[in-house]
């Protein structure tokens, strides 16, 4: 108890941890939005983690810190402690720097999906190849209702949809890659198909809009995953659907440049964690091994 209260009894991480509630950050991001020296930051990162306030999460050589640590007197305490954050003198212009940092990291993801949308396919299947798995992320998708994809890339997965569901909408962040989508369907005859430009943390669909939502392949491009899933949350209709298909954690750094990866992969836990915080149940996931050369894949399927 007496750490807990000691690490946070300091104006600056008691600011740190009020960031840390809005999403995971690395040192740099969080030298950015609190304009502090790295060694400062650090210092109080330490601080915080020792105490049990915080986690880090190595993805590489990235760290990334979110509340929530093991302290049971944090945990007992956390409710209280957030309220009183919200009153902090700096909060607004914290809040402020955390929404530019999130945008960055969004920006630098739509660069990189417009300059390469023509080549993506190939690209993607090349670099980083993965066992086949969309036989089984389908057969989870429910028959007939509203489906939407999240992120359909050039639109691959569409055409499969379309012969499940009674509507399908489209989303993606990128004007190219829909491009591509429209593309595709023209040359597949398939017209109905409702392709929409969005964000996967304001999409453009109403509450209750989805009786489904696919994320194939998509979840590790996020800025902030978790805000990801509870936007996806908040569009699908009572005891409807997510079913997602995503890279188990994984060690290849290099993808965050040559393929625009916020994140090395996830494990099971943190998947489950997000999704049970954002308000789903009856999680399912499995994991598919890949072969020689090959990453894994976690499908997983859950309930609004």
């Amino acid at each position: 108890m007496l750490d807990t209260l000691k690490a946070l009894a300091d104006p600056c991480r008691l600011r740190l941890v009020a960031v840390l509630l809005a999403g995971e950050f690395t040192v740099q991001e969080l030298t950015l939005i609190l304009g502090m020296g790295q060694s400062r930051i650090s210092r109080h990162l330490r601080i915080l983690t020792e105490a049990g306030v915080l986690t880090v999460k190595r993805q590489g050589t990235w760290s990334y810190y979110r509340v929530g640590g093991e302290d049971p007197f944090f945990a007992a305490i956390r409710s209280a402690v957030e309220q009183e954050l919200i009153r902090l003198p700096e909060r607004p212009k914290d809040l402020a720097a955390v929404a530019a940092v999130l945008d960055e990291r969004r920006r630098r993801s739509q660069e990189f999906f417009d300059r390469h949308a023509r080549q993506w396919d190939d690209l993607a299947r090349t670099l980083l190849p993965v066992p086949d798995y969309l036989e089984r992320l389908l057969s989870l998708v429910p028959e007939k209702g509203a489906v939407v994809e999240i992120g359909l890339g050039t639109g691959g997965l569409l055409p499969a949809l379309a012969a499940k569901a009674a509507k399908v909408i489209g989303v993606d962040h990128s004007p190219a890659m829909l491009e591509e989508a429209r593309r595709r369907l023209a040359l597949a005859g398939l017209a109905g198909i409702d392709l929409r430009l969005g964000e996967m943390t304001h999409l453009p669909l109403p509450d209750n809009g989805a009786d489904c939502a696919v994320l194939n392949m998509v979840l590790h491009h996020a800025a902030d995953p978790a805000a990801v899933l509870r936007e996806i949350r908040r569009v699908l209709v009572p005891g409807g659907v997510l079913v997602l298909a995503d890279l188990a954690r994984h060690e290849r750094e290099w993808v965050r440049d040559r393929l625009a990866d916020q994140w090395l992969g996830f494990s099971v836990d943190e998947l489950t964690a997000w999704l049970a915080a954002a308000g789903f149940a009856e999680v399912c996931c499995e994991r598919l091994e890949g072969g020689d050369g090959q990453e894994a894949v976690l499908v997983v399927r859950a309930a609004a």
